[in-house]
């Protein structure tokens, strides 16, 4: 049986480099962002059958139903991986900054992992005994607050809380969903806000692949983020605001 992912941010990034990972591993893609020639450029690059959606997360009923309708369009859908997202460095706190961060990571992001959950719950029976998997990236990020990126941690906050919720959730429904947080350090993309212990977009999603093939609740992209994470929740908060403030 052929398995389908459904990737939300596909046009640049970890998106683009998982959506050529899970390709070479024989997955069909549905390709999502704002730039549809980018997504067909992709597409026509990947090994297997592409699926293409234009698809902006910030008109949330338009995404949902864009993805309803993507997902109605390919044979299977086994995994959604929810990659979208922005972020700034905003001292000044310009609204129209935050503002943005928290409409593509926090609405955006809700209203496509609540779509999918709907989606795998309505049509079990997938691959593995599984009824779908979804995965979001989140961030190391999620583990403090920064006053250069306010939004943006808090966001990612949001989203490896709100993708905790819904493995919560999952205890007592009667759906089987697997559900993944992957929360990177940093990678080198056009989001990145630093180099130490960065790696390419390509290793990151060699990693996120095989976290998603072991069915893992949480990981860490590259491991050694696991140490800094714990760190960041131990430490009090005037060290971290000195390190990173």
């Amino acid at each position: 049986m052929t398995r389908g992912a459904i990737i939300v941010g596909a046009s640049s990034g970890i998106g683009e480099a998982l959506a050529r990972e899970l390709a070479d591993r024989g997955y069909e893609i549905g390709l999502t962002a704002r730039r549809t020639e980018r997504l067909k450029a992709i597409g026509a690059e990947l090994p297997t059958q592409a699926y293409v959606a234009t698809m902006d997360v910030t008109d949330t009923a338009d995404a949902r139903e864009g993805f309803f309708e993507l997902a109605a369009a390919m044979p299977s859908v086994d995994v959604v991986v929810l990659s979208a997202g922005v972020g700034y460095a905003n001292y000044q706190l310009r609204w129209e900054r935050e503002r943005r961060t928290i409409d593509v990571n926090v609405r955006g992001f809700a209203a496509i992992a609540t779509a999918a959950m709907e989606y795998f719950e309505a049509n079990p029976d997938h691959a593995r005994d599984r009824d779908g998997h979804l995965v979001g990236v989140s961030s190391v990020a999620a583990h403090f607050g920064n006053g250069a990126t306010p939004a943006y941690n808090a966001s990612k906050a949001f989203v490896s809380t709100y993708l905790e919720g819904l493995r919560a959730r999952q205890r007592g429904a009667e759906s089987d969903v697997a559900i993944t947080t992957i929360e990177p350090g940093f990678v080198d993309t056009d989001l990145s806000m630093g180099t130490f212990w960065e790696c390419s977009p390509e290793t990151a999603a060699r990693q996120i692949s095989r976290a998603i093939e072991n069915e893992r609740k949480h990981a860490y992209v590259t491991r050694r983020w696991r140490l800094v994470a714990w760190l960041l929740d131990l430490l009090p908060e005037f060290v971290i605001r000195r390190a990173f403030s």
